[in-house]
Protein backbone atom coordinates (compact mmCIF):
# COMPACT_ATOMS: atom_id res chain seq x y z
CA UNK A 1 0.00 0.00 0.00
CA UNK A 2 1.42 2.95 -1.31
CA UNK A 3 1.51 6.57 1.46
CA UNK A 4 -0.78 9.20 0.93
CA UNK A 5 1.33 11.96 -1.12
CA UNK A 6 1.34 14.46 2.58
CA UNK A 7 3.25 11.77 3.87
CA UNK A 8 5.79 11.88 1.11
CA UNK A 9 8.01 15.13 1.91
CA UNK A 10 11.70 13.69 1.49
CA UNK A 11 11.09 11.01 -1.00
CA UNK A 12 8.59 11.57 -3.89
CA UNK A 13 8.31 7.79 -5.83
CA UNK A 14 6.77 9.48 -8.99
CA UNK A 15 7.83 12.70 -10.76
CA UNK A 16 7.86 16.63 -10.43
CA UNK A 17 3.89 16.35 -10.70
CA UNK A 18 3.38 14.11 -7.78
CA UNK A 19 5.71 16.77 -5.80
CA UNK A 20 3.66 19.65 -7.05
CA UNK A 21 0.59 17.67 -6.07
CA UNK A 22 1.70 17.57 -2.58
CA UNK A 23 1.49 21.46 -2.61
CA UNK A 24 -2.22 21.48 -4.28
CA UNK A 25 -3.34 18.44 -2.85
CA UNK A 26 -5.94 19.32 -0.37
CA UNK A 27 -10.35 20.04 -1.24
CA UNK A 28 -9.97 24.27 -1.35
CA UNK A 29 -6.08 24.58 -2.04
CA UNK A 30 -6.79 25.04 -6.04
CA UNK A 31 -10.47 27.31 -5.37
CA UNK A 32 -8.58 29.43 -3.11
CA UNK A 33 -5.74 29.92 -4.89
CA UNK A 34 -8.31 30.44 -8.37
CA UNK A 35 -9.94 33.46 -6.46
CA UNK A 36 -6.64 34.81 -5.26
CA UNK A 37 -5.49 35.20 -8.61
CA UNK A 38 -7.81 38.37 -8.79
CA UNK A 39 -6.24 39.85 -6.06
CA UNK A 40 -6.01 40.57 -2.40
CA UNK A 41 -8.83 39.07 -0.29
CA UNK A 42 -9.71 39.22 3.27
CA UNK A 43 -10.56 35.76 5.22
CA UNK A 44 -14.15 37.14 5.16
CA UNK A 45 -14.25 37.58 1.68
CA UNK A 46 -12.93 34.23 0.68
CA UNK A 47 -15.29 32.39 3.17
CA UNK A 48 -17.94 34.48 1.33
CA UNK A 49 -16.62 33.23 -2.05
CA UNK A 50 -16.36 29.56 -0.85
CA UNK A 51 -19.80 29.04 1.76
CA UNK A 52 -19.10 25.31 1.26
CA UNK A 53 -16.10 25.38 3.46
CA UNK A 54 -16.11 25.76 7.16
CA UNK A 55 -13.87 28.33 9.33
CA UNK A 56 -11.96 25.63 10.31
CA UNK A 57 -10.75 23.93 6.93
CA UNK A 58 -10.25 27.37 5.26
CA UNK A 59 -8.03 28.41 8.21
CA UNK A 60 -6.15 24.95 7.78
CA UNK A 61 -5.90 25.43 3.96
CA UNK A 62 -4.86 29.01 3.86
CA UNK A 63 -1.72 28.46 6.70
CA UNK A 64 -0.62 24.83 4.55
CA UNK A 65 -0.93 27.22 1.43
CA UNK A 66 1.11 30.19 3.48
CA UNK A 67 3.80 27.63 4.95
CA UNK A 68 4.61 26.55 1.23
CA UNK A 69 5.24 29.70 -0.12
CA UNK A 70 1.91 30.36 -2.32
CA UNK A 71 0.33 33.09 -0.10
CA UNK A 72 1.10 35.54 1.99
CA UNK A 73 -0.62 36.54 5.16
CA UNK A 74 -0.95 40.28 6.25
CA UNK A 75 -2.08 41.49 9.88
CA UNK A 76 -2.81 44.78 10.26
CA UNK A 77 -2.96 45.98 13.74
CA UNK A 78 -6.53 47.63 13.92
CA UNK A 79 -9.82 47.19 16.05
CA UNK A 80 -11.40 44.58 14.41
CA UNK A 81 -8.63 42.06 13.24
CA UNK A 82 -7.95 42.75 9.56
CA UNK A 83 -6.30 39.93 7.68
CA UNK A 84 -5.25 40.10 4.07
CA UNK A 85 -4.22 36.56 1.99
CA UNK A 86 -2.28 37.36 -1.48
CA UNK A 87 -0.71 35.18 -3.85
CA UNK A 88 3.24 35.79 -3.51
CA UNK A 89 5.44 35.59 -6.43
CA UNK A 90 5.89 32.10 -6.31
CA UNK A 91 1.69 31.48 -6.05
CA UNK A 92 1.59 33.74 -9.03
CA UNK A 93 3.58 31.53 -11.16
CA UNK A 94 0.94 28.84 -10.76
CA UNK A 95 -1.51 31.19 -12.70
CA UNK A 96 -1.12 29.39 -16.17
CA UNK A 97 -1.97 26.21 -14.22
CA UNK A 98 -4.96 27.05 -12.30
CA UNK A 99 -6.33 28.41 -15.81
CA UNK A 100 -5.88 25.72 -17.64
CA UNK A 101 -7.64 23.41 -14.68
CA UNK A 102 -10.66 26.28 -15.08
CA UNK A 103 -10.86 25.67 -18.60
CA UNK A 104 -10.25 22.40 -18.69
CA UNK A 105 -13.49 21.97 -16.39
CA UNK A 106 -16.25 24.55 -18.27
CA UNK A 107 -15.08 22.25 -21.22
CA UNK A 108 -15.65 19.09 -20.02
CA UNK A 109 -17.50 19.14 -16.30
CA UNK A 110 -21.34 20.01 -16.30
CA UNK A 111 -22.31 20.37 -12.93
CA UNK A 112 -26.29 18.92 -13.24
CA UNK A 113 -28.87 18.46 -10.56
CA UNK A 114 -28.24 14.92 -9.87
CA UNK A 115 -24.50 15.68 -9.53
CA UNK A 116 -21.12 16.47 -11.82
CA UNK A 117 -20.68 14.92 -14.92
CA UNK A 118 -17.70 14.44 -17.25
CA UNK A 119 -18.17 15.05 -20.92
CA UNK A 120 -18.17 12.04 -22.98
CA UNK A 121 -16.27 12.39 -25.83
CA UNK A 122 -16.46 8.88 -27.59
CA UNK A 123 -20.39 9.97 -28.09
CA UNK A 124 -21.15 12.82 -30.85
CA UNK A 125 -23.27 14.91 -28.44
CA UNK A 126 -20.58 15.40 -26.08
CA UNK A 127 -23.11 14.74 -23.59
CA UNK A 128 -21.81 13.85 -19.65
CA UNK A 129 -21.95 10.42 -18.55
CA UNK A 130 -19.59 9.24 -16.38
CA UNK A 131 -20.47 10.35 -12.75
CA UNK A 132 -17.55 11.97 -10.43
CA UNK A 133 -17.32 11.31 -6.78
CA UNK A 134 -17.64 14.15 -4.49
Amino acid sequence: MSLPRAKLTRNFPGCPVEATLNFLDGKWKGVILFHLMGGTLRFNELRRKLPSVTQRMLTKQLRELEESGLVSRTVFPVVPPRVDYALTPLGITLKPVINALAAWGEENVFCLPQGRHLRDVSAASGAPVAAIEA
